[in-house]
């Protein structure tokens, strides 16, 4: 004996419910109208007028560099350590937003970087930056 299915239960099937979409559809509609800020230039006004400022020339970067012996340059003006305190100091007076960079000869011990640091912690120096190239991957050898 065969079975019979009511054709109002596969005509429910067949068809699809867009009801729950376009509810969804209006609720994120109103959601967007809401959130939107309208442009208001509903006054005519007349707004003042700024002088035109140059802008500041950028600030010039010092650089601390270390040679492969050691030596000490401040701006490419060579220095000792106790010459190098002094002349950080007077540029930190001079400019108290002081920006160095570091430089050191890969070579360099690593305890004068160390002194060099040091010795701008002490000048109260807090923008300083290390310099450094780009790592070069070697060719590969070949057999």
């Amino acid at each position: 004996m065969a079975k019979k299915f009511s054709k109002s239960h596969h005509h429910a099937l067949a068809e699809l419910n867009i009801t729950p979409l376009l509810d969804l559809a209006f609720v994120l509609l109103v959601i967007f109208i809401i959130t939107t800020t309208p442009i208001v230039n509903d006054l005519d006004l007349e707004l003042p007028t700024a002088s035109k400022r140059e802008k500041d020339p950028p600030r010039k970067a010092n650089y601390v560099t270390v040679d492969g012996s050691g030596k000490l340059f401040l701006n490419k003006k060579e220095v000792d350590s106790e010459g190098l305190l002094t002349e950080l100091v007077q540029l930190r007076t001079d400019d108290p937003d002081l920006s160095v960079i570091v430089r050191g000869d890969a070579k360099t011990k690593y305890h004068r970087i160390v002194a060099v640091l040091d010795a701008l912690q002490q000048a109260n120096v807090l923008k300083v930056d290390l310099a450094t190239e780009v790592f070069k991957t070697p060719p590969a050898r070949k057999n």
